[in-house]
């Protein structure tokens, strides 16, 4: 008789208990995410005002603007190295009065930096007329 009530005291014990033990678990597993989380967030905000740090330098900005946009101080002569993959040469032509030019660009290559072909088609669309709707 005692094994008997001090199985059902067991067994209402362990029926109160469980939903506040596991409810605690998975809390404390959730608090685990977000402390990690928390910790992730704050490693990328250290990174992102270090790299707005280094932006505020203008020797960096000078450098990316180099790098990224190929800018070249006034009186200074910008040079584009072409990989020898991509290049088509001309052939020679034995003969013959041109002057050999060398490597030249891809068919439809440009020999422009990209900015100053983004521009001219900026100025092109200012110039064309919208069409007409029809109404």
């Amino acid at each position: 008789m005692r094994a008997l009530v001090l199985g059902v005291v067991g067994l209402i014990a362990f029926t109160l208990l469980f939903p506040s033990v596991r409810a605690y678990l998975g809390q404390r597993a959730e608090l685990d995410a977000l402390e990690a989380e928390v910790a992730t967030a704050r490693a990328t905000e250290e990174d992102l005002r270090a790299e707005l740090d280094r932006w505020r330098e203008p020797a960096y900005v000078q450098a990316q603007a180099r790098d990224r946009l190929s800018y070249v101080f006034p009186g200074e002569t910008a040079y584009r190295v072409i990989d020898p993959e991509v290049v088509v040469e001309t052939p020679v032509v034995e003969g013959s009065t041109t002057p050999e030019t060398g490597a030249a660009l891809p068919i439809g290559g440009s020999g422009t930096p990209w900015y100053t072909t983004i521009w001219d088609s900026i100025e092109i669309a200012g110039t064309v007329e919208p069409p007409e709707e029809d109404g």
